[in-house]
């Protein structure tokens, strides 16, 4: 009696030996997929934010001989508290967006004792990642050199802003 797998493989059909070159071509095609096809077709990949976010402005509360309860209200909770390490907290920050290049910051600070003794890090945006940088132009301009004369400027319903400081005064005439 033949054996089962000989009989598979080697059988009146040879079903391996058509299925085996059809199966590896499938397997190298999705391998390479992703380095063809247009973005529009590809799946979503959803912005991965981990760990603490901080800005400049909270690092510039850090004050040396700060408090363990001062730091995290000015810095927020650390991420990683080691217990080998009790006198220093980490606050590392990773975002992995779904296309694009991966933000890694690390910041750590060390105390002595309770009190905060310095601070190390990677320099931190200045803004948090909900705003949206400011692209309006400036003005042009400013109050002082906009009316160097001296005359009343009007307001929006065309009228000249009172120039006394009660607000229930009547606004002067337009000259």
């Amino acid at each position: 009696m033949p054996n089962a797998l000989t009989s598979i493989i080697h059988g009146r059909a040879g079903f391996l030996r058509r299925l085996a070159p059809a199966a590896l071509l499938g397997l190298a095609a999705c391998s390479t997929v992703n380095n063809y096809v247009p973005g529009f077709i590809k799946p979503y990949r959803a912005d991965i934010q981990q760990g603490n976010w901080l800005t400049q402005e909270q690092i510039e509360l850090l004050r040396p001989g700060m408090t363990r309860e001062q730091v995290r209200f000015a810095l927020g909770s650390p991420t990683l508290t080691s217990v080998f390490h009790a006198d220093r907290w980490d606050y590392p920050y990773l975002f992995t967006p779904g296309n694009g290049p991966t933000e890694e910051r690390k910041f750590t600070v060390y105390f002595a004792g309770d009190r905060l003794e310095r601070w190390s890090g990677d320099p931190q945006p200045s803004r948090q990642p909900f705003q949206q940088k400011d692209t309006r132009k400036p003005l042009s301009a400013t109050p002082a050199t906009a009316n160097p004369e001296g005359a009343p400027t009007p307001t929006v319903d065309g009228n000249a802003a009172p120039t006394g400081l009660d607000p229930s005064a009547p606004p002067s005439p337009a000259p």
